[in-house]
């Protein structure tokens, strides 16, 4: 079975996160190859922007990366702390690792920024979060990321993507990447998001 980090900071965007734990979930249910999710993050209890409470099952410092195929980074807001827990170095650290060991990363929303932050979107094509006033892109610009004004970007075995509408693709595409088109077929269906759903 393959495994994926689901990393967490402080102020994470909750429904971001909950579609790899439904997708992967539902791929354990019904799938024909499960992929199974671990929560981590820095503190024993994390707080989502709107206050939905977690506890992580793993702690930064107790995650060996070789038990993992891929990491998950759901974004998350400035005024609930979100940064304070991204851009922190144990965070940076963990990014790189998985990286520098060549597992698929997926970013949702401003969850691209500590990709860019640790070093990983230097000349990648990304994209992020699009505030009107262009904070975000101009960060993800200033990490040396090629932002390309599109929904989900896919360079090699990075996943950015805009915001929460992209989740669910977000999710699912790390389902396709970590198993077959087959697979994902099968867990749309299931869900309801093609339309000859499975039989329960």
């Amino acid at each position: 079975m393959k495994n994926v980090l689901l990393l967490l900071a402080q102020g994470f965007e909750e429904y971001e996160a909950s579609v790899f734990t439904d997708v992967m979930g539902w791929s354990r249910e019904v799938g024909f190859d499960p992929v199974n999710v671990v929560t981590a993050g820095r503190r024993a209890e994390i707080k989502g922007a709107w206050n939905f409470t977690v506890i992580p099952e793993e702690q930064l410092s107790e995650i060996a990366v070789d038990d993992f195929d891929a990491l998950a980074l759901p974004g998350g807001f400035e005024t609930a702390g979100f940064y304070t827990d991204a851009f922190h170095e144990d965070f940076l650290s963990i990014i790189r690792s998985f990286h520098n060991s060549g597992k698929v990363i997926a970013s949702i929303c401003v969850g691209a920024l500590p990709l860019g932050k640790s070093g990983l979107l230097k000349n990648k094509e990304a994209t992020t979060y699009p505030l009107p006033d262009g904070e975000r892109t101009g960060q993800l610009k200033g990490f040396g990321a090629c932002v390309k004004d599109q929904p989900v970007v896919i360079d090699g075995n990075i996943i950015t993507s805009m915001g929460p509408a992209t989740a669910t693709e977000v999710a699912f595409t790390l389902l396709r990447m970590l198993t077959s088109p087959e697979n994902e077929r099968r867990v749309k269906e299931a869900m309801g998001f093609l339309k000859t759903p499975l039989k329960m």
